[in-house]
């Protein structure tokens, strides 16, 4: 180890090199705050540096793992004692913005807020948002395939990357920096990059889509007294709002009361009887003409019995509070440590039954636990923040077959925009077939034959090989 970090040294000068008691400083793990166990952290500047660090590794058999902003939940970013961190942190350069095509090209260390004030300093704008903004970066949305509040309209990651560059475990440097919206030749080799969670390869740049910013914006908070008048609001938006629906965010009462009365952090512009509550929000390109579609809109469904309280954002600041308490993460975390956190996909008919049947279950396998939910309701995207008293491992076990357990039946995922990591790994095969599977095991061998990447992350049976391996 001390020859190949002498190396490794050597390409990315001292200061991209952290080893000693400084590795421990950083985190292994956002959630828990753990220190990093890593045996160093490498740090390169540039895709060549990175590709010189993965040949050294690949010839020595050095395991690594890449970490962006670490603000993951699934631990996939995650570090063992024997592996090296690669970490994207001095990538964060924003490197050409192409105002006719409306493309930005980037490092894949900047952080997402960074890219989204360029391309608005440029007069565009990158419509992916997510609450960690500030932290997460590109290369972390890219391999998790990130969704976030806008996936209802804007769609995930996937949808704004038109190209990008990898390294590979051997150093072999795959550029594919297509700029162009139509590029039909031959195999689209950026999809294998995109959600594979660092494990084929190390996305280095990506040409990011633009849009063109919208001038109007209209965001609403709504009270609703039941769940079949949750799901004809959203279709009625769908239908009334049509493509300038940019958002639509549900809270359960018990994210909604938590964060307001009884923690406090928030004062609610609603009272906190009602079981669900909506955070709608929808952008368009004239104010006057967008604003009354909203509001007739709101009207209508007051009238239809389907909206029991409303409150209108009239200024920036509003808006910004009402996000505020669907997005306080930090709260929810204060109040539920020990905290276990899911993200979970299912049809939007099955939402209630689901989360009564968990709560209830919760409530007999865990007496005293307390479940509470938010989630991007337009594509069935649910966050479930449980505290089930204890974090040890048979609690955690307990508590993730209660929540993954019924997803298969009702053709859901045990993971919707968060990525498999280390903490779904072995829950995969409940939503992804044998074949399908047998077909990932065959990517990683391909492009990664000695289990250098991410190893232990996504594919449980090779992971146990190399746990077996290593011992």
């Amino acid at each position: 180890m001390d020859a190949l970090l002498t190396d490794i040294q050597a390409i990315v000068d001292p200061s991209g090199l952290i080893r000693g008691e400084a590795v421990g400083q950083r985190i292994n793990d956002w959630l828990s705050g753990a220190p990093c166990r890593a045996t160093a952290i490498v740090r390169p500047t540039d895709t060549q540096q990175l590709a010189a660090v993965m040949r050294c590794c690949h010839a020595a058999g050095q395991p690594v793992v890449t970490q962006g902003g670490m603000t993951g939940l699934v631990h996939g970013g995650q570090a063992g004692r024997d592996e090296l961190v690669i970490s994207l942190e001095r990538m964060t350069a924003v490197e050409t913005l192409d105002p006719l095509d409306g493309t930005l090209t980037v490092q894949a260390g900047a952080p997402l807020e960074i890219v989204q004030q360029a391309a608005a300093s440029q007069g565009w704008h990158f419509p992916l948002d997510l609450g960690a903004r500030g932290s997460c970066t590109i290369g972390g949305n890219i391999s998790t395939n990130a969704g976030g509040n806008r996936v209802i309209r804007h769609g995930m990651m996937r949808q704004h990357v038109l190209g990008l560059e990898a390294v590979l475990a051997d150093g072999t440097v795959i550029s594919s920096l297509n700029r162009m919206l139509k590029n039909n030749a031959g195999y689209d080799v950026k999809q294998l990059f995109i959600g594979s969670e660092g494990t084929l390869g190390i996305v280095t740049r990506a040409v990011l889509r633009l849009q063109r910013p919208t001038t109007s914006e209209n965001t609403a908070l709504l009270a609703v007294p039941g769940f079949e008048a949750l799901t004809s609001i959203l279709n009625g938006l769908r239908q009334r709002l049509g493509a300038n629906l940019t958002a639509c965010e549900v809270m359960w009462q018990s994210h909604y009361r938590l964060l307001t009365e009884e923690l406090g952090r928030h004062t609610p512009p609603l009272s906190a009887d009602s079981p669900y509550y909506l955070l709608v929000e929808a952008q368009g390109i004239d104010q006057q003409h967008d604003e009354q579609l909203f509001s007739a809109a709101l009207k209508d469904f007051f009238e239809a019995g389907w909206v029991s309280d409303a409150v209108m954002a009239h200024s920036g600041a509003q808006r910004q509070a009402l996000w505020a308490i669907r997005e306080d993460i930090e709260g929810l975390i204060q109040a539920l440590r020990p905290l276990f956190a899911f993200d979970v996909s299912l049809p939007i008919g099955s939402m209630p039954g689901y989360v009564e049947t968990l709560e209830c279950e919760l409530a007999a396998v865990r007496p005293g636990s307390r479940l509470v939910v938010f989630g991007h309701i337009g594509d069935g995207n649910l966050h479930l923040s449980i505290n089930a008293g204890s974090d040890d491992a048979d609690t955690r076990q307990a508590v993730e077959r209660l929540v993954y357990g019924p997803l298969a039946a009702l053709g859901g995922s045990v993971s919707a925009e968060h990525g498999i990591g280390l903490e779904k790994r072995d829950y995969l095969a409940l939503c992804r077939s044998p074949e399908e599977i047998a077909l990932m095991h065959t990517l990683k061998q391909a492009l990664d034959p000695k289990g250098l990447l991410n190893r232990h992350k996504v594919l449980p049976f090779i992971a146990c090989s190399r746990q077996e391996e290593s011992t």
